[in-house]
């Protein structure tokens, strides 16, 4: 079932948000893109929007702000990772070569986070949940069916993610023809992938991709660029199934899929 109603392990990918330069602007396109239902949010917690599908948490959008003193970061979807103790993994990321960017710090009586970069660059977010534990539904059209680390040192990401959040990156057996991939793995469970930045465009930095799952990919992608988004990669099949990726209106890059189901599903 993609209804989620326990806490995430430690170490699996358990939230996305997007911080956008016009945050109402953001919440109008992903609920015409995605169906999503969702307003700005209390002043005390910034206006941080949680967006929901049929009734149930599945991202978050807050306006962008400068962080730490520095401009606000590049307008991106982040990728939130749980754990059981944010003020100790924060302490892992650094003494394993990352870099926390902001936090630890507590968000009312929901949880407690932080957002640090990895050895090679690619910005993510740890989440210690308290009253809320992250998406609470996945897996179906209009939530986040999958997370994916992109990096140009493939190596150095496993020694990291192992070491700072217990995540065991190791090859995935994928069909013939398809560039080499990797496992994201906590307790033996395969939580998300990974792959090299040789199979992306020259130039594209480390991160941490974002796929939400749709029913028509081809009519999704219509539809962003209707309301002003960009194609980076047109729809394409593929043995996992039919996506794209697509940046929106304020330059935030993300993809869709619609998933290949097994025969029998």
């Amino acid at each position: 079932m993609p209804v989620v109603t326990t806490p995430y392990t430690p170490g699996t990918p358990c939230w996305v948000d997007l911080a956008a330069p016009d945050q109402q602007a953001a919440i109008d396109f992903y609920k015409d893109l995605l169906e999503w239902q969702g307003e700005k949010g209390p002043e005390e917690f910034g206006g941080y929007a949680a967006m929901t599908l049929n009734g149930k948490a599945v991202a978050g959008i807050m306006a962008a702000a400068p962080m730490n003193g520095n401009p606000p970061p590049p307008t991106a979807w982040t990728t939130y990772l749980s754990t059981d103790d944010a003020d100790a993994a924060a302490a892992r990321v650094g003494t394993n070569g990352g870099k926390v960017l902001f936090g630890p710090m507590t968000v009312g009586t929901v949880g407690r986070m932080f957002v640090a970069a990895d050895p090679a660059g690619a910005v993510f977010g740890v989440w210690q949940p308290l009253d809320f534990f992250g998406a609470e539904i996945v897996n179906e059209p209009g939530a986040v069916i999958w997370n994916e680390l992109d990096t140009n040192d493939i190596a150095g990401a496993k020694a990291f993610y192992q070491a700072a959040l217990g995540i065991e990156i190791a090859p995935m057996e994928g069909p013939e023809g398809m560039p080499e991939y990797f496992a994201l793995n906590v307790g033996g469970k395969t939580v998300g992938g990974a792959q090299s930045l040789a199979n992306h465009p020259e130039g594209t930095p480390p991160h941490w991709a974002v796929y939400f799952a749709v029913d028509d990919a081809g009519s999704t992608v219509d539809a962003a660029v209707r309301a002003g988004g960009s194609v980076l990669v047109p729809a394409m099949d593929t043995p996992v199934g039919t996506m794209a990726a697509l940046t929106d209106p304020q330059g935030a890059p993300f993809w869709v899929i619609k998933p290949e189901m097994p025969e029998g599903s």
